[in-house]
């Protein structure tokens, strides 16, 4: 199954999701943060943040909040079995911080194949936003596997 390259430029609904402390403790532990500022909001305060800050990569995880996460591939009739994830990147435009309520909102950026249709590859945005303010953006790559097409 081809993917139409009309897709360019859909966007999914936004959703809105909350940073919360404990989640982001959490993850500052798994993720091996040893600077306090991840943990503690006092020591966060001290070096000029307004709570909690929130972990880099911490972002891609409160895209996952997504109450319709699967549903774009779902819509585009793509099998879950057949995709991989090709590729993660992140632009940071300002900080979050814990309570803060964010705004994630998905749009196409680019589609194309590789392997004489074997291999398709959909390249999203995601823009997180504060109130109106970018935060950052989420750039992903997935790559999704055509069974039907021979691959030699």
């Amino acid at each position: 199954m081809a993917i139409d390259p009309a897709l360019i430029g859909s966007r999914t609904p936004a959703f809105v999701t909350v940073a919360e402390r404990g989640r982001l403790r959490f993850f500052a532990q798994a993720t091996g943060q040893t600077e306090t500022v991840y943990s503690d909001p006092e020591a966060a305060k001290a070096a000029g943040h307004r709570d909690l800050p929130v972990p880099p990569t911490f972002l891609f995880c409160l895209e996952m909040d997504n109450p319709d996460r699967g549903r774009f591939l779902t819509d585009l009739g793509i099998d879950v079995r057949t995709i991989l994830h090709g590729g993660q990147e992140f632009t940071y435009h300002a900080p979050a911080y814990a309570g803060e309520a964010l705004t994630f909102v998905t749009e196409v950026k680019d589609v194309y194949a590789k392997k004489g249709g074997a291999l398709q590859f959909i390249v999203r945005d995601t823009h997180v936003t504060r109130d109106g303010a970018p935060i950052a953006t989420l750039t992903s790559t997935l790559v999704v596997r055509d069974p039907k097409v021979d691959r030699r």
